[in-house]
This record gives structure tokens, C-alpha cells and sequence, in this order.
């Protein structure tokens, strides 16, 4: 893996790479790994719910969040491309410090409680695999993750993190291991099918949250400016708008490839769950590992074993990704030194923010707390960061003395709005359930 991952570097730093695979390559980085790290273990459970639950008419969901998703992460990483600033970086120059604080407050919070419950998760996984105490495993998860980040150099880090985006492939595995009706799941995916009923909409509701998450436009926007940083002849676009027709075209592709990445294996859990778990009238999933250990009767053994490796796989690329969103959303709110290109004694803060982060998840294994209620209102706080930055974002990324001659327009624009108003959507119906 080690010669392959240099592979890997050497082809990406390689302009006269003419093959297609070269290519593909060079082009995908942020917006292919923030759409990987969308399917955390949290994200698995919600899938494999809504397929238990509402079967394959639930398919034609992640059809629609498709396009919404990716503009908003493709806003996202422009901001970052062209300003040369992450979203927190942008927010503390340009707005009042009282949103600034409460918006970075909300991310921090509901990171620390996704990273808890997906260290919770993997555990729980490893345990149901070879046995053993989860308490342990979840310790080891988290020391594995931050150390990845504190110690690996950048450009080797950025390879690790695409090598695991390759776990996802455990549910396309999966999928293709059992007996699938494939006219069934494909009139799930390409005819809308709606239940009024609260089951439907509040399934809708939860997948929609699960999709669109804060922490992935602060982190998309931030590595945007990382690879900025590390390429010597490239400026942030505001001060070099002659690279801004390579950039963009590399940032729309990056984020289509990552998005439908990101949509591939939500459906693929989907139709999992669908054709295995609501077939045998099994509708109540609370978790991932429930999920897995559901799918043993009804799938067997196989299904059962890839499912809980996957769990594991995408844990790993998720509970960096929300820990590094999280440093990176404060220290750029607090104007430190921030990057993982930088080493530990360069940024000291920015790394013990990230650690710091990593460590309160994985407390939440060490109290009452109970992850599923855990996930719950990480869903309900993701609901309500995600409509103020998203609003900020779209009005941000309009206004030309922030983006200068590159203010987003057209059907970005609004595609991005649509967005915003469908997570806005999802927020209030969240809170009507909590309030209910």
C-alpha cells in the first residue's frame, strides 16, 4: 500500500500523465473525500433505518440530494479556492463575532457528539467481529485517528484518506452478496414514491440531516486552502483570477465525483437493508451495528462480516474529517495558526483543538449518555448549524468584495439556495419532532 500510495503522489505531481487513471488521480482530493467521509457510521444507521423501514420508496431520495449537495459543497470549496480562507476564516473577517462564536459553538458541539458516536460504533463493530471490550477498542480508534493526523505528513495523510474512502466499497459488497429484485430497487430510485405518514417524513427528515452536515463545507473549504497552500505557483483566485478556469473546473469535478461517491453507497445501504431487513419484516434499526447484526439471520454470514468491516473503514475517514472540521472552524475563528500542513510545535493550538475534540467524543463512551440518543441530537444540532452557515455561505459567496470578480450566479446559485431551504426545512421538522 505504502508504493501505491507514493504511486499515487508521483502521478498527482505528474503534469505529462496522459491516462485516464492519471487523470482521475489529479483531479479528485477534497470534495472527493468530504463526500466519502459523509457516510460515517452515524450516516450507515440512518441509511440502513430508512431501508428497513420504508424499503426500497425511500431510494429516490438520495436521487434528489444529490445536485443539492453538491453545489452546496461545490459553494463551499470556491469559497475557500478563491478567498484563500476556510468558511470560520471568512465568517471572523466578514461578520459580527457574536454569530461567529455561535455558529463555531453549534459545529464544535455537534462534532464532539458524532465523533463519539462513531468511536461507539466502530467499537461496538470490532467487538461483534473478534470480541473483547469495547471500552478499549474505542480508546485505540481515537489514538489511531489523532495520531494519523498529528504525525503523518500532509501529502501522505491526503493518501491514506482516499486509500480509505475504498472501505465504502464493503456495501456495494455487500448489496451484491444477497438476492436483490433489481426492478423493484430501480422504480425506488427513479419514481418518487411519498407516504404521508410521520415514519416517512421524519425518515426523510433524518436523511436529509444526515446528508447535508456543516462540518463537511467547513472541511471541504479548508483542504481547498490546504492544496492551495502547497502548490507554489497557485494563489488564492481573488489576487490570481487567470488559474480560476483550471480551479473551478477541477473543484466542479472533484465534488460531482465525491457527491455521487457519497450517493452510490447510501443507496447501496439502502437497498441492503431494503431487500434483506424489510423483507423479513425487521423495520427498527437503531444503529450501524444493528443493522450488521440484523443482516446475519436474513443475509448471512458474508453480508454480515462486510457490513461490520465497513463500519470500521468509513469510521476511520470520518472521525478525523470531524475532528479536523472542528480545529479548523476554531482556530480560524480565533485567528491561530491552522493547517495540517503545518507541524504540531507550528500550530500548536490548532492540534490540541483537534485532540481535544477527538478526546470529549470519546468521554461520551465513559458516561450515561446513550450514543442512538446521542446521534439524535447531533442530528437536531447539526439541523440548526447548518441553516445560519448555510445562509451565510450563499449570502458570502454573492458578495464580490469577499469573492471579488468570482461571486457565485446562475444555477449554482441556486441550487445552493434550494439547498439551504430544504435543510431549513428538515430543521424545523426535527424540532417539531423533538418538541411533539
Amino acid at each position: 500500500m505504502t508504493e501505491v500510495g507514493a504511486q499515487i503522489q508521483t502521478e498527482q505531481s505528474n503534469p505529462s500523465a496522459k491516462g485516464p487513471f492519471q487523470k482521475f488521480l489529479r483531479t479528485i482530493g477534497p470534495g472527493f473525500i468530504t463526500g466519502a467521509s459523509d457516510d460515517d457510521p452515524s450516516g450507515i444507521g440512518t441509511y440502513s433505518q430508512a431501508g428497513a423501514q420504508l424499503g426500497f420508496n425511500i431510494g429516490w431520495v438520495m436521487l434528489f440530494t444529490f445536485p443539492l449537495m453538491a453545489a452546496i459543497q461545490e459553494i463551499a470549496g470556491r469559497i475557500g479556492r478563491t478567498t484563500g480562507k476556510g468558511i470560520s476564516g471568512n465568517l471572523c473577517r466578514h461578520y459580527p463575532v457574536s454569530l461567529v462564536y455561535c455558529v463555531v459553538t453549534l459545529l464544535f458541539v455537534a462534532n464532539v457528539i458524532n465523533i463519539g458516536a462513531d468511536l461507539s460504533a466502530m467499537a461496538d463493530a470490532l467487538k461483534m467481529l473478534l470480541g473483547g471490550p469495547s471500552s478499549l477498542y474505542v480508546i485505540a480508534f481515537a489514538t489511531i485517528c489523532v495520531s494519523a493526523i498529528v504525525f503523518l505528513d500532509y501529502s501522505r495523510y491526503v493518501t491514506v484518506l482516499k486509500w480509505a474512502t475504498l472501505s465504502l466499497f464493503a456495501y456495494v459488497i455487500a448489496m451484491f452478496a444477497i438476492k436483490m429484485p433489481w426492478a423493484e430497487a430501480a422504480k425506488g430510485v427513479f419514481i418518487p414514491h411519498i407516504e404521508w405518514s410521520g415514519a416517512f417524513f421524519t425518515t426523510l427528515l433524518a436523511i436529509l440531516g444526515t446528508t447535508i452536515s456543516p462540518y463537511l463545507f467547513f472541511w471541504q473549504a479548508s483542504q481547498e486552502v490546504e492544496e492551495e497552500e502547497l502548490k507554489p505557483k497557485a494563489k488564492p483566485l481573488r489576487w490570481a483570477p487567470w488559474q480560476a478556469p483550471k480551479a473551478f473546473q477541477r473543484i466542479r469535478a472533484d465534488t460531482l465525483v465525491g457527491m455521487a461517491f457519497s450517493n452510490l453507497i447510501a443507496v447501496a445501504i439502502i437497498f441492503t437493508t431494503a431487500a434483506t431487513l424489510h423483507k423479513t419484516g425487521v423495520t427498527n434499526i437503531g444503529s450501524s451495528t444493528d443493522a450488521a447484526k440484523a443482516l446475519e439471520p436474513a443475509a448471512g454470514k458474508f453480508a454480515f462480516i462486510v457490513f461490520s468491516a465497513g463500519i470500521i473503514g468509513t469510521g476511520l475517514l470520518a472521525v478525523p474529517v470531524l475532528a479536523g472540521s472542528a480545529a479548523f472552524a476554531v482556530g480560524e475563528a480565533l485567528r491561530w495558526p491552522v493547517g495540517l500542513q503545518r507541524k504540531p510545535k507550528e500550530a500548536i493550538a490548532f492540534y490540541a483543538t483537534l485532540a481535544i475534540a477527538t478526546a470529549l467524543g470519546t468521554g461520551i463512551m465513559f458516561t450515561p449518555i446513550d450514543p442512538i440518543k446521542a446521534l439524535y441530537w447531533s442530528a437536531v444540532i447539526n439541523g440548526m448549524c447548518a441553516v445560519p452557515v448555510m445562509i451565510v455561505m450563499m449570502l458570502m459567496a454573492a458578495r464580490t468584495d469577499i469573492m471579488g470578480e468570482f461571486p457565485v450566479q446562475g444555477w449554482l446559485r441556486a441550487l445552493g439556495w434550494l439547498s439551504t431551504l430544504a435543510m431549513a426545512a428538515s430543521a424545523v421538522g426535527l424540532i417539531a419532532q423533538w418538541v411533539v
